[in-house]
């Protein structure tokens, strides 16, 4: 068993002008260019259930390679490889002397023309299917593994499913909605409505996009849903063999197994993310597990930390990943 992070100090995060306040720190990814997609070798992944369904991921290898660990990451909600915060998060890695592999969800992205099927918040076993695909002589480095927003929900529900088990060093999660019962609540209130439509837009089209195998009843469903609620209770939940919207929720969160965790974790937020609730951290018991270290900033938005000196979030995972290996 691993020892968990000591000698941890994240840096202050003090906000970049003009990116003031939880809605523009969140926004920044979408309304600044972040540049060319960055070219690597193309990986197709079988899934484990047998359905034919093959997952997408790019490696990347730095022009100065160094012995350090792979970083491995995932994607949020309607992301993929190349959303900003994936992409400036490479560039972070690759310029540290790191490789880089970024995963794309079952249907996200490049992985949305080699499956006929999509991921959900709890799709764990596609995490530990992408960690056994990492070419064999960057896994002998090491790997650290980064989940963003609802990816890092699955990537802490395999940490807590795999124990042990993981070719994992360290984790880290970004903006994760680990309990998706108070996030469902939270992203449904009047103040979060633009954020759900533009998540459940893309999700929508993501679901019907090229590969996608759905019945004509499905489809209706997905093009009339009004909400994230109403959608994976009509779509989500019967397509997963969950009991309705209620039970999905239930058993996709990742603190249902964050208990079992077994490699040093940091579960990175922001107190006012507006899509995922700040409050669903501090409901959980952290002293449960030493393997946890939680860190909760006053601001910071969702999947943002903007700061002055860059990508705040980026250099706290770096600090973190250092302190939890030395030794």
């Amino acid at each position: 068993m691993s020892e968990p992070a000591t000698g941890f100090e994240p840096p202050p995060f003090r906000a970049r002008a003009p990116w003031w306040g939880a809605d523009l720190q969140t926004l920044r990814n979408t309304l600044v260019d972040q540049g060319t997609p960055l070219p690597g070798e193309r990986l197709l992944i079988d899934t484990a259930d047998g359905c034919g369904d093959r997952l997408q991921a790019v490696v990347n290898r730095p022009d100065a390679p160094e012995d350090k660990p792979l970083v491995f990451m995932v994607h949020g909600l309607s992301g993929c490889e190349d959303s900003a915060y994936m992409l400036h998060a490479a560039r972070h890695w690759l310029d540290r002397g790191h490789a880089v592999m970024r995963l794309n969800l079952r249907g996200a992205g490049p992985s949305r023309r080699t499956c006929k099927t999509h991921f959900h918040a709890g799709r764990s076993e596609d995490i530990a299917a992408g960690l056994d695909a990492v070419p064999a002589d960057l896994a002998a480095r090491g790997i650290f593994a980064i989940g963003f927003s609802i990816g890092g929900n699955c990537l802490l529900k395999h940490a807590g499913e795999a124990g042990d088990r993981t070719p994992v060093r360290a984790f880290a999660a970004v903006s994760a909605p680990i309990d998706m019962v108070a996030t469902s609540a939270h992203i449904g209130r009047p103040r979060a409505w633009p954020y759900q439509r533009f998540l459940l837009t893309r999700f929508v089209a993501e679901c019907l996009g090229e590969g996608a195998l759905f019945s004509a009843e499905e489809r209706e469903i997905l093009r009339r849903a009004r909400d994230f609620r109403e959608l994976d209770d009509r779509f989500v939940a019967p397509r997963h063999g969950f009991d309705g919207v209620d039970d999905y929720y239930r058993r996709a969160r990742a603190i249902n197994v964050m208990a079992g965790i077994r490699r040093p974790t940091l579960v990175l937020h922001a107190k006012d993310d507006p899509v995922v609730p700040a409050a669903s951290l501090a409901a959980y018991d952290w002293a449960q597990n030493r393997m946890l270290t939680p860190l909760v900033t006053p601001a910071g938005g969702h999947v943002g930390f903007h700061a002055r000196d860059g990508a705040w979030h980026l250099t706290a995972l770096d600090r973190f990943f250092r302190a939890a290996t030395v030794g």
